[in-house]
């Protein structure tokens, strides 16, 4: 019979008056942990900050992290932003999407929130089943004489199909927006995922594969609109006084830029990493049992994230509950499905609040280590059969 994992306790030394109040601090596993690069290389890009004495407004690291962006992704348009959501943002404002924005419901709130911050109406279209990505199947009766864009969201890195999505936008004169915040490193039909749509974004959060601690991105082959977006990131300022669109403040600094740039320098070993870290989860987990998102063909996966699925929401909670018993935490993620929001009209989505209730990232990050996997996989096996009874009386939408 398998045998969970203990931690041991260290023994705390401190002759300090405190160290009496103090008891042994087991280790937590997160769902994610930031990387950081080596201390004196980011120290390096900070003494060149304090001699320039320029922290912020399209710096020269700015410049040059957007530089070896294009390089590495071989894309010529790219624009750095301050977040992801504000990527979002500017992407619907500069294609001049009005009325409703067919979008998905099972994403990040960003997703949601940032269609009904600018004024739009989120018209939600089911998943697909096996992909967890918009179901385009559906787009289609979902479109209206309001109706200006789609905004997709490739979930967990996993691309949408695109060509699909594509053919229904041409023949409806529709503009498509990808939220490709978890697609760094991610590729279909041998390109960098954010060289479709009429605008791509990405994220740079901290917990990314590629981090600037807070950033994002917005992607463009258009140049007309790769020019708005620039202006448009920076108040819409086009020199002393002057001004050629409206803007808001979404540019980023030289510290975050900095940041990219290290990070930019180990991506490789990042990325190696968590596809070894994924294929052993894959080989530790009793797939019988559990479900995973079905990749889109011909694309190229990045590994950003481990999430499965019970066969139910009760199992679900029973493993999470086990896992952080001993001190390891997933993520419900994403939950709540969107359309669900207080804010926004609900309509329905059967298979979307289906996954997100029974669905779990697993930890996932830099520095994981195989015990650390195997531990985690052996609590999730014994507890999906303690709960086999629940397992084979589930009734529910399966996916």
């Amino acid at each position: 019979m398998r045998m969970t994992i203990a931690h041991e306790k260290k023994k705390i030394k401190d002759k300090s008056p405190l160290s009496i109040f103090r008891s042994p601090v087991k280790k937590n596993i997160s769902v994610t942990k930031t990387f950081f690069p080596p201390g004196n290389e980011y120290t390096k890009y900070l003494e060149g900050i304090w001699k320039r004495g320029w922290v912020t407004n399209n710096g020269p690291l700015v410049r040059e992290f957007e530089q070896k962006l294009k390089l590495y992704l071989g894309i010529n348009n790219i624009a750095f932003v301050s977040n992801g959501t504000i990527a979002l943002q500017l992407a619907i404002k500069a294609l001049h999407l009005k009325g409703e924005i067919i979008t998905t419901p099972f994403s990040y709130v960003a997703t949601t929130s940032s269609i009904a911050w600018e004024g739009c109406k989120p018209v939600f279209v089911d998943i697909d089943p096996t992909s967890l990505n918009i179901n385009p199947d559906l787009i289609e009766a979902a479109i209206t004489k309001r109706t200006t864009g789609i905004l997709a969201a490739h979930i967990f890195g996993n691309p949408c199909d695109i060509s699909a999505i594509q053919k229904i936008a041409d023949n409806y004169n529709l503009k498509v927006i990808y939220d490709a915040a978890h697609c760094f490193g991610t590729a279909y039909k041998g390109r960098s995922v954010f060289e479709y749509g009429d605008i791509s974004t990405t994220s740079f959060h901290a917990t990314k594969l590629l981090h600037t601690v807070e950033g994002g991105a917005v992607f463009t082959k258009d140049e007309v609109l790769y020019d708005r977006l620039k202006y448009m990131r920076n108040f819409g300022h086009a020199g002393p006084g002057k001004f050629k669109e409206i803007g808001i403040n979404g540019k980023n600094t030289e510290f975050h830029a900095a940041m990219g740039l290290c990070n930019l320098n180990h991506i490789k070993k990042i990325l190696a990493s968590r596809k070894r870290q994924c294929n052993l989860y894959d080989q530790l987990l009793e797939v019988s049992v559990i479900q995973r998102p079905v990749l889109q063909a011909y694309s190229k996966w990045n590994y950003a994230y481990y999430p499965i699925l019970f066969k139910s929401e009760n199992v679900l909670l029973d493993v999470k509950s086990a896992l952080e018993r001993n001190n390891i935490y997933p993520r419900r993620y994403f939950y709540p499905s969107l359309h669900c929001l207080d804010y926004v009209y609900s309509g329905e989505a059967p298979v979307s609040e289906s996954a997100a209730k029974r669905i779990l990232c697993l930890p996932l990050f830099h520095g994981l280590t195989n015990k650390e996997i195997e531990q985690i996989t052996t609590i999730i096996n014994d507890n999906i059969h303690a709960c086999s009874k629940d397992i084979n009386s589930y009734k529910g939408v399966l996916i």
